[in-house]
């Protein structure tokens, strides 16, 4: 690699107890004691469908199409957990990674629709890999309801402390003048980071060299020890390499700056006009879900995203809360959809 970058209250069916109803009743009671002893409430409620029939009737899975621990995880748990406070019955999250995320969001779009499982969808099970893998066994529009958008992550142009640049322009202005062009690491072909980067060559017309890691945290190790020179990066996983003086940050990369990094220009503000790239997040059913529980389950998380806990949690690690309607969640994908086909197409990024 070329050396020119571097530089020095109740319980539900507590029934009644007459006389009639006797041992059922009785039976009643013990579930709702047992229910509200699992999920560690003292006032589940039931909710009634349009058909009469209560819901959610059983456990709630919530299919994380991710490994434990990331944000998609942690927002899962958060939100899962204020759920089955709120609904009397158990969340649990079911983490299914694979295949970019596509595995996990398969399986939720072949369950039922009664709204008993749900998917923490994200931009790369959505937006990029129908576009990025030749099948991921599900359609992103017609096999989901969305229900909200949870949260939107920033991503954030950094490079090596010793890269002889401390603007997007002077970086710019760096890759012309290396021969074979700079180098980016990525998380993997097709990944935000890639195709964040790929924007980048197309839009300001220079030379990077793409260098696909199998996950963005040893890309991010890698660029912390020097072995490349940049890349593009979620807020929340580089942000504490960037306080600690590890990596340098050059730009976000939407079109609002971010409250975490408030003093760093957008890519648009540093001279890349129309740059508009970042991770998001949110919750999504299967095909069909009736919209009485649609209506409560959109509630109801957009309620949990107020709570401060829940906010504190996803700020910590560079989250902005967002909480759409159904429809604005849908407009969204589709806009996304539309912006990610053109950027895999352009990068020639493809995935077997």
């Amino acid at each position: 690699m070329t050396e020119a970058w571097l530089e020095p209250g109740r319980r539900p069916g507590r029934g009644g107890n007459d006389r009639a109803a006797g041992c059922a009743a009785s039976a009643i009671a013990l579930l709702g004691i047992a229910v509200a002893a699992v999920v560690g409430t003292t006032a589940p409620r039931v909710f009634a469908a349009e058909t009469g029939a209560a819901w959610p009737s059983r456990p709630i899975r919530f299919v994380v199409p991710f490994p434990a621990g990331g944000p998609l995880d942690i927002s899962a748990r958060l939100i899962g957990t204020r759920l089955a406070e709120r609904f009397g019955q158990p969340v649990l999250v079911d983490n299914r990674p694979g295949v970019g995320g596509s595995l996990g969001a398969a399986l939720v779009a072949r369950a039922s629709g009664d709204g008993h499982t749900l998917l923490m969808g994200a931009l790369s099970t959505h937006a990029v890999n129908p576009y990025l893998y030749p099948s991921v066994g599900y359609d992103p529009v017609r096999d989901f309801t969305p229900i909200t958008l949870v949260a939107n992550v920033p991503n954030v142009l950094v490079v090596h402390p010793s890269v002889k640049a401390d603007s997007v322009k002077a970086l710019i202005a760096l890759a012309r003048t290396t021969p074979g062009g700079l180098a980016f690491a990525s998380g993997g072909s097709g990944s935000g980071g890639h195709l964040a980067g790929e924007l980048l060559k197309s839009t300001a017309k220079v030379e990077l060299v793409h260098v696909p890691y199998k996950g963005a945290a040893p890309a991010l190790a890698d660029l912390v020890a020097g072995q490349v020179p940049m890349m593009f990066d979620n807020l929340a996983s580089a942000l504490p390499q960037v306080r600690a003086g590890r990596v340098r940050a050059l730009a976000v990369t939407t079109p609002r700056r971010s409250p975490f990094l408030p003093e760093l220009p957008t890519m648009q503000e540093a001279g890349v006009a129309g740059f508009d790239i970042s991770t998001w997040f949110g919750v999504f059913g299967p095909a069909g879900l009736p919209s009485t529980v649609l209506d409560r389950l959109h509630r109801e998380i957009v309620d949990s995203l107020q709570v401060p806990e829940v906010r504190d949690r996803l700020t910590a690690f560079g989250s902005e809360p967002v909480g759409s309607t159904p429809a604005a969640f849908a407009a969204f994908i589709r806009a996304e959809q539309t912006k990610y086909a053109r950027l895999v197409k352009a990068s020639g990024a493809r995935a077997d």
